[in-house]
């Protein structure tokens, strides 16, 4: 039988320290894209990282890939981001199963729009009350257990 490391009082602070910080960033930025836009949080995952892409588009797979969702978590919100024609699903030639999902004109527009608030809040919520070393470590940090979780680093 295998037996349990328990984390200490100090990795447990870190660990809960860490849940609650992510957990409050990411609904005060979800209130904050709410009031400032029509665009869910999700919504604005998905936008970014089909607008990162060069092409605009990228097969829902490896979309899911890269934002860390489950497919069918995707497909759904996919659905309704399409409704509001913020996106298309675009068929894929060489495999008849497959599809495409691309930024529309309107995806670009409502991204752009929601982009400087968002970016606002991100810089008076985190960065700005951070040094550059503090800001190093979270990226090494965070870069790190990606990599352990197998992200390839061609995504971030």
């Amino acid at each position: 039988m295998v037996k349990t490391r328990w984390l200490s009082d100090e990795e447990e602070q870190t660990w809960r320290a860490l849940q609650l910080m992510q957990m409050r960033l990411s609904a005060e930025l979800a209130r904050q894209l709410a009031d400032d836009s029509n665009l869910s949080y999700p919504d604005y995952i998905v936008l970014v990282a089909l607008s990162a892409q060069p092409s605009g588009r990228t097969r829902i797979l490896e979309l899911a890939k890269l934002i860390g969702w489950e497919k069918s978590r995707l497909s759904h919100h996919v659905g309704r981001m399409e409704q509001r024609r913020l996106i298309v699903r675009e068929k894929c030639d060489s495999d008849r199963r497959g599809a495409f999902v691309a930024i529309t004109a309107q995806g670009r527009h409502d991204l752009e729009k929601a982009s400087p608030g968002h970016v606002d809040a991100v810089r008076r919520l985190f960065i700005d009350h951070l040094t550059s070393e503090q800001l190093a470590v979270i990226r090494h940090v965070s870069e790190a257990t990606l990599a352990r979780l197998e992200i390839p680093s061609s995504l971030l």
